[in-house]
């Protein structure tokens, strides 16, 4: 069913594993125990080690430079194992850790991958993608984040301004954007009737820019295809053919490993498939719209 982590925090810890498991290898090939390693590292303890070769501990960049000094691995072995690490430590992201520096920042950090992307595939099955959201449902939006995360700082306003101005992406000629939506989004009542009503409204104007593609996938859709059936999945945006994003409850899952990402891209696929686009896309939005009075 999919391709989503089984926890929020799955993918990132088997990938935490790849590199302990490496840091492992390291020290074998090398001839060392885990008790001799200890006394070179000046610990104490050499269970540390045993936490951080079998992933139980995550090894930090300062862990890497140790293993390699010591196991006297190369310069260029060493280069590509604390990439390796970095890419790891960025693979799970909290929304604490996220926000800590406050909702703006937060927005500001990904505005480069906008700017940068030649096609963008977004699939949203709960809110409102934020490069095709109003002011007024952003607004609502950042608001619910700042309290549900409990953001200290009070910059609301300003991390509404940063995702308007990111939304010049749209009109990049260079740059392709296709949405994808489970009719569902449009339904949900999260923000005033008004606010709501202008939101559809703008997706059906936003629609029709030349760099953007928008798909619904019908409530009434027949989600069994050659045999098997495309379940839903979480939210996900795949950033060319190099990153993917999944939305989770908690944080940001990234995903860079190629064989991951191909996976994405056939859940992708598969949910494609299922959509409406143009004319039967927009009747969707329409009827949903005349739903607000009902």
């Amino acid at each position: 069913m999919g391709v989503m982590p089984s926890s929020s925090s799955s993918s990132a810890q088997a990938a935490r594993r790849r590199l302990a498991d490496q840091l492992r290898e390291l020290r074998t090939a090398a001839g060392i125990s885990g008790v001799e390693f200890a006394r070179r590292a000046g610990w104490r303890d050499s269970t540390n080690i045993s936490k951080i070769e079998r992933a139980v501990r995550p090894a930090s960049a300062e862990h890497v430079r140790l293993w390699c000094g010591i196991c006297g691995a190369s310069e260029q072995r060493t280069r590509e194992l604390l990439a390796e690490q970095a890419s790891v430590e960025r693979m799970w992201l909290t929304y604490r850790q996220l926000n800590r520096g406050g909702l703006k920042a937060a927005q500001e950090t990904v505005r480069d991958r906008y700017e940068r992307v030649k096609l963008m595939r977004t699939y949203c099955t709960h809110v409102i993608p934020g490069l095709l959201q109003t002011r007024a449902y952003t607004a609502a939006a950042l608001e619910s984040v700042r309290v549900e995360q409990h953001v200290e700082v009070d910059d609301v306003a300003a991390a509404v301004e940063e995702r308007m101005d990111r939304q010049r992406v749209l009109r990049r000629p260079d740059a392709r954007f296709v949405f994808l939506l489970e009719e569902q989004v449009l339904h949900h009542r999260v923000v005033p009737v008004q606010v709501h009503a202008e939101q559809l409204l703008e997706l059906l104007a936003v629609a029709g820019l030349p760099s953007v593609s928008l798909g619904i996938v019908p409530l009434a859709a027949d989600r069994s295809r050659a045999g098997h059936r495309v379940w839903p999945e979480h939210t996900f945006v795949i950033t060319d053919s190099e990153l993917v994003t999944v939305e989770l409850v908690s944080g940001f899952l990234s995903v860079s490993q190629p064989t991951e990402i191909a996976d994405y891209v056939a859940a992708w696929e598969r949910l494609f498939g299922l959509a409406v686009h143009g004319e039967k896309a927009r009747q969707i939005i329409t009827s949903a719209l005349d739903r607000l009075d009902a």
